[in-house]
């Protein structure tokens, strides 16, 4: 009997490039002349993983998130890992948002995802396993369908394929 081959189906986020991103971030915005007196701040809390933007209008919180995601583009971290809040209403008439950053596949996502790769019809093996997937199968044409199904389809955050073997 032919050995199985597996992957696993994974939502990581790289803090460093995040960590990276939010400096430049923060530099533009002490630097730029649209901004620089407007007396909106950013922040970014490594150990919680958010994000907190205060801006002194809504029009200028969403400035100020345009800047991150093209910084957290360039870094290569898709800006789908960032969830954002609805505005909140601050002291001063300010306005507060929140940004979280989402690492790990939820229960309702996988699930959603497992019930996709059946819907293929595909002779693979699913396992949800805590906060990733692993997928296997004893052909490896098959796990390769799987991953490019994947890539295509959209669940609200970016998914990572590792140790394929």
């Amino acid at each position: 009997m032919a050995k199985d081959s597996s992957f696993d189906v994974v939502s990581e986020v790289n803090m460093q490039e995040v960590d990276n991103a939010f400096q430049q971030a923060a530099r533009e915005l002490s630097q730029r002349y649209d901004l620089k007196d407007s007396g909106a701040t950013i922040e970014l809390s490594k150990s919680d993983k958010l994000f907190t933007l205060h801006a002194p209008a809504d029009f200028v919180a969403r400035q100020v998130i345009d800047i991150l995601s093209s910084k957290l583009i360039k870094r290569g971290v898709d800006i789908k890992t960032v969830s954002w809040d609805d505005p909140q209403a601050a002291s001063g008439g300010t306005v507060r948002l929140i940004g979280r950053i989402v690492e790990g596949i939820d229960q309702a996502t996988a699930k959603k995802i497992n019930k996709d790769i059946k819907d293929q019809k595909l002779k693979v093996k699913v396992t949800i396993e805590a906060d990733k997937l692993r997928v296997s199968s004893a052909s490896k044409d098959a796990l390769q369908q799987v991953i490019a199904f994947l890539r295509e389809q959209d669940y609200g955050q970016p998914l990572q394929f590792t140790n394929y073997r």
